[in-house]
């Protein structure tokens, strides 16, 4: 039997057909024809909070074309406190004169020329979460305004929004408004709704924006429990109360659920990259690997905020990790199923070329020793489970003291499994992922 896409193929002139697929592309994220992969770059928050300029942002920009982008890392994004105290005469909101002299398209021009895009921040309330001044009723005007100072990027927060929440229904028509007004301005701009999970955006936000925070804030922590973060899980009821101070493992086990619901153009975010971090509790190296897969594997967006100056060679590893990163970025990659639960983890993405990643997560506090069966990983095909594969370890290349400063750099040496993965013991924290790939593809 037909497919109802072949039968349109049957039916359809080619080129008729490729503009009516291409359009279908689009659905997500508000037909922006953004998002294509999870976007990677890089925050001002976690690094400075409030205390930022256009300086620290020129600097920062600099390392992050240096050090970050080679491996994918492409937007610079201007969190909050970059505003003036008040709008102009015109309705305009301009950007702090003491801190941003000479405004905010110097500053943008500079990210530009470095062969980055810059981001910028709002909320869709009446004040910022910073307490400056919102965007909510003034979305046109905003809109246009970051558009003509060539921004490409906007993290749109939930701070102040003045009753408008509650419902799917008024969040959607909250955060559509900025997404109309954005496509208004003729300039495409990567939409990032930040809504903190609240009212399901998960099943609305895939028609407005390019990406939807799912979980309250993230916290410097791997597994901390917080009451300040109350949401467990999905499918246990409403739960509107997102809060903060989640930890890598509470923001894991309640995206597992969702991975059904992001596809190109649209994505799950699961919050900013910790790895690096210096405030908090912070990461050990396992746990930093463990947050950093499945971040990827999830297909989050990755989107890292450290002090560059301040960074280890140990956190640059991590997060250049070219063949995680590649999970993440694959065009043809579906964000990972968890097929196993509790504190020992199996998770499992399908890839392009027939391909595969495998993560074996410890989130216990004891040794895991475990050699896992491919009929646990394919348990509903048997032919795969059978199969004889090719299986990278993509950490075991890594040199923790001495990150590469391109791609290319790290050449894995895969080995031939078949009927189970390789017997190891995961340490309390660690994960261990493979990519399987058939035997007629060893690219690696």
């Amino acid at each position: 039997m037909l497919t109802p896409r072949q039968s349109l193929a049957n039916m359809l002139p080619l080129s008729l057909l490729a503009t009516i697929l291409a359009l279908a592309s689009l659905a997500h994220g508000g037909s922006n024809g953004l998002g294509q992969t999870p976007q990677m770059g890089w925050s001002t928050w976690n690094a400075y909070g409030c205390e930022i300029d256009a300086d620290i942002i020129i600097e920062s920009a600099k390392q992050l074309a240096d050090q970050m982008k080679p491996f994918g890392y492409e937007y610079l994004n201007i969190d909050d406190c970059w505003q003036a105290a008040e709008r102009n005469a015109q309705g305009v909101l301009e950007a702090n004169k003491t801190r941003f002299p000479d405004g905010l398209k110097a500053v943008v021009d500079q990210i530009h020329d470095l062969g980055l895009k810059a981001g910028i921040y709002s909320s869709a309330g009446t004040m910022t979460c910073g307490r400056k001044i919102g965007s909510l009723d003034h979305e046109e005007t905003d809109a246009q305004s970051w558009a003509d100072a060539g921004f490409d990027y906007l993290k749109y927060d939930n701070c102040f929004a003045q009753g408008r929440s509650g419902t799917p229904q008024f969040s959607y028509d909250r955060y559509n408004k900025m997404a109309t007004a954005l496509n208004n301005t003729g300039r495409p701009i990567f939409y990032s709704l930040c809504n903190w999970g609240e009212d399901g955006p998960w099943n609305f936000a895939s028609t407005i924006a390019n990406s939807w925070r799912i979980s309250g804030d993230i916290t410097n922590s791997f597994n901390r429990e917080d009451d300040r973060c109350p949401c467990t899980s999905v499918v246990e009821g409403d739960c509107n109360t997102q809060g903060y101070h989640c930890s890598v493992e509470k923001i894991a086990n309640f995206a597992a659920p969702l991975g059904q619901k992001a596809a190109p153009g649209g994505w799950n975010d699961l919050d900013s990259l910790e790895v690096g971090v210096s405030v908090g509790e912070g990461l050990t190296l396992d746990e930093s690997v463990t947050h950093f897969t499945l971040w990827s594997m999830m297909k989050s967006p990755l989107i890292q905020g450290p002090v560059f100056a301040d960074l280890s060679s140990q956190d640059r590893a991590v997060l250049t990790n070219e063949h995680v990163i590649a999970i993440n970025q694959d065009p043809g990659s579906t964000p990972a199923i968890r097929l196993q639960s509790g504190k020992q983890q199996v998770w499992q993405s399908t890839l392009s070329n027939d391909s595969y990643a495998v993560a074996l997560v410890n989130f216990g506090e004891s040794k895991w020793d475990v050699e896992l069966p491919l009929s646990e990983v394919f348990f509903d095909d048997r032919k795969l489970a059978k199969a004889s594969w090719t299986a990278y370890d993509l950490w075991s290349d890594t040199d923790f003291q001495n990150p590469p400063r391109k791609p290319g750099q790290s050449k894995l040496q895969g080995m031939s499994v078949q009927g189970k993965l390789p017997r190891v013991e995961l340490n309390p924290h660690q994960t261990r992922v493979w990519k399987l790939t058939p035997k007629k593809h060893d690219e690696l």
